[in-house]
């Protein structure tokens, strides 16, 4: 038990490659996107290495998965609880910040039970689809 706490803490060259991937898009790539984009520093890793750091980071507590219930999931490199915007049409999902809370941490208190974390999305067709 104790070896995989130090294993989990320790910072290898894998994990950060993958942890910078994450940190340097807000595109909220699949773990597909980022084992290729982490091949081109580390030809040698493998996806399985790929997704054992990805739920390293996620139990750290650095980044955040986003599961949409189909057979693959994003993944944000921002852990804190923030709003996001999926398209429908091109299946994007963007961040944005409203210049007011939509969510005020109250509502939490009517919560039955005790929350862990929450997160807030909209769905429907992004500004680009609707250009077209």
């Amino acid at each position: 038990m104790v070896k995989t706490v130090e294993k989990r803490k320790r910072m290898t060259r894998q994990k950060k490659v993958i942890y910078e991937i994450l940190q340097n898009t807000k595109s909220h790539p699949t773990a597909d996107w980022i084992y290729e984009q982490a091949r081109k520093v580390l030809p040698d890793i493998s996806l399985g290495t790929v997704y054992r750091n990805l739920q390293v980071l996620m139990a750290e507590n650095k980044i955040q998965e986003l599961n949409y219930g189909k057979s693959y999931s994003r993944f944000d490199g921002n852990p804190k609880n923030h709003y996001h915007f999926v398209c429908d049409l091109c299946g994007e999902v963007s961040d944005f910040e409203p210049s007011e809370p939509i969510l005020r941490e109250d509502a939490l208190d009517f919560v039955p039970g005790k929350p862990r974390t929450y997160r807030l999305e909209f769905y429907g067709t992004c500004s680009k689809c609707c250009n077209k």
